[in-house]
């Protein structure tokens, strides 16, 4: 009877197995079992390993797909090579942080210099001083600036310093955007149309994270990304408890489209009309121009944060602005009104490395890499309408990314995804990645400086091949 019941425990697990290498397979796309799998036997033996040491086998959620992703090896230029030797042509970037792609020259000899005379001090350095003043040559607005390690940091001390302005506590920020890991700004994070309207039609303050507590969702106010007069009407409303309010003018949760000029005025108008402290999250859109995103939008910022390429591949965090609102961090006479500080924030590897990568971020590279970004986004477009599938590309500057289906992208909710279109996002994701192009989960990018048109097409090119394939087998097999 034991044996009996034995060999049906084992018949069992042999099946288990079976079913979840064949699921697995699945998940891969498009080639599984008949060519080259996407993953190599050596990240799979690396992701078996980590998830017995670390929660879900990743240490962040936002890189991690099914079944796992692939592990890094190295970087050069705008490559990545993964564990098991395969060059990916990298367009995710680290999220985005690196604008000169890896092991970039100059950043590398800035470090190793820095290095050799120690990398972390209990007392400010010059390289600080250097990284700030490069900032503030870039754009006027950032008079005055504070380091830290993060742009997630960064956010939480402009709020902070924000509230201690003007005494309120209350914040604004935009449906579907991300700030960062913070309670209040990942209130409306990720809303599905189940939970994202309040009863009066307007988005509602939606808890992103299990325990987060009622408070939270009541000190913040959400806005519209895409609705200009209901965002004047809310803000209208709401403004004279705010004590800020946090935009991100092209915001990559929100389906990567560039805010329009009418919202953007709007939100500057309701800021000076009720004495609202404007917080620039520069994040990831810094990149857009020279002097950051904001001059493009018409804005004129109180506070702007900033991090992933002022930090040349390391890891820092800034918070920018006028000298006026500045002071609120102000300890050299005694207990400032916001305390902002940490062990290795404004460290002498993230300054130098900072700094080299500022330096080589001129004019006439950020022109280039737009015009690019331009390049790129015209031909998957013009791809896309000749293929005859219902797909669209958006994005500004440097950065894209692709939705599918045939409506216009406005903000978050035109760009939030059916269950079918999530699955074959999804899908390509992977199928790019067969393809030797690593974008990131959501099929999003960013180009980096090491790029020409030469990868410009073959990144076009392959999207567009990929995409008609992936929704033509999907039509097919729900006929």
């Amino acid at each position: 009877m034991i044996l009996l019941t034995w060999r049906w425990i084992m018949v069992f697990i042999a099946l288990t197995q079976d079913w979840m290498e064949n699921e697995m397979k699945l998940s891969l796309g498009h080639n599984s079992g008949e060519t080259d799998p996407v993953f190599g036997k050596r990240s799979e033996a690396a992701f078996l390993r980590e998830r017995k040491v670390v929660p879900g086998g990743s240490m962040r959620a936002a890189s991690w797909f099914q079944p796992h992703p692939p592990y890094a090896a190295r970087g050069e230029g705008c490559w990545v090579i993964d564990i098991d030797e395969r060059r990916l042509l990298d367009c995710a970037n680290n999220f985005f942080s690196l604008i000169h792609g890896h092991a970039f020259g100059p950043v590398l000899d800035a470090v190793r210099d820095a290095m050799t005379r120690g990398t972390a001090f209990g007392m400010p350095t010059e390289g600080e001083i250097l990284l700030a003043e490069a900032l503030a040559a870039r754009n006027p607005r950032m008079e005055q600036t504070r380091f830290c390690n993060s742009g997630t940091e960064a956010v939480l001390a402009a709020i902070k310093g924000a509230r201690g302005l003007t005494g309120r506590h209350r914040i604004a920020k935009f449906e579907g955007c991300y700030h960062g890991a913070y309670d209040w700004v990942e209130v409306s994070l990720d809303p599905t149309p189940s939970n994202w309207d309040d009863e009066n039609g307007n988005p509602a303050s939606v808890r992103c994270n299990a325990g987060t507590p009622d408070s939270v969702l009541q000190e913040v106010v959400v806005l519209p990304y895409d609705d200009p007069q209901r965002c004047a009407d809310i803000l209208r409303r709401e403004g004279a408890s705010l004590a800020a309010v946090i935009v991100d003018p092209n915001a990559s949760r929100a389906g990567t489209v560039p805010m329009s000029r009418e919202t953007a005025a709007i939100v500057q108008e309701s800021c000076r009309r009720d004495g609202i402290i404007l917080i620039a999250d520069e994040v990831i859109s810094f990149r857009l121009s020279y002097e950051g995103a904001s001059p493009l939008f018409g804005l004129e910022p109180d506070l702007i944060t900033t991090a992933k390429i002022i930090g040349g591949g390391l890891p820092i965090g800034a918070v920018s602005g006028r000298a006026d609102c500045m002071s609120v961090f102000d300890h050299s006479a005694g207990k400032p009104k916001v305390s902002m500080g940490g062990t290795f924030s404004a460290n002498p590897l993230s300054m130098a490395a900072g700094l080299t990568s500022l330096e080589h971020y001129s004019r006439p590279v950020v022109d280039r890499l737009n015009k690019l970004g331009d390049t790129l986004r015209e031909k998957v477009s013009k791809g896309l309408v000749e293929a005859g599938v219902a797909a669209t590309v958006t994005g500004m500057g440097s950065l894209f990314r692709l939705h599918i289906g045939a409506g216009k992208v406005t903000g978050y909710r035109s760009a939030f995804p059916t269950a079918e279109a999530a699955k074959l996002i999804r899908r390509i994701q992977l199928a790019m990645l067969d393809e030797n192009v690593l974008l990131t989960p959501n099929c999003s990018g960013s180009l980096s400086s090491p790029m020409t048109e030469v990868e410009v097409f073959s990144i076009a090119d392959k999207l567009v091949r990929v995409v008609e394939r992936e929704l033509g087998a999907h039509q097919g097999s729900a006929a």
